[in-house]
């Protein structure tokens, strides 16, 4: 303005660098902000899908433990159709819940 020269003077020029290269780094910090939290979401949901499937295998596993471990010592020995009918509909509650309580 009134008798300053438009030039600008190191300091000033320097100044206006550092400025300049701080908000490309702002910009650079929020893009790698940014792709860090969707690599953290992607990550979160692939191990929800695997505990998901691992809990929904450990029911499995244990309804048909408990099926098989209801069998009588005698080989010889026919187990009621209401017993082996009242274990398969305790096995199919529970997997039916397993399966029924997946997020979508």
């Amino acid at each position: 303005m009134f008798g300053r020269k438009s030039e600008l003077t190191p300091l000033e020029s320097r100044k206006q660098l550092l400025i300049a290269e701080s908000e490309l780094n702002r910009a650079q910090l929020i893009k790698e902000w940014h792709a860090m939290t969707d690599e953290v979401r992607t990550f979160g949901a692939k191990v929800k899908s695997v505990s998901i499937f691992a809990s929904t295998a450990a029911l499995l596993v244990a309804g048909l433990t408990a099926f098989r471990r209801g069998k009588s010592a005698d080989a010889n020995a026919k187990p009621s159709w209401l017993h082996t009918l009242s274990k398969g509909a305790k096995l199919a509650g529970s997997l039916w819940l397993a399966f029924r309580a997946r997020p979508r």
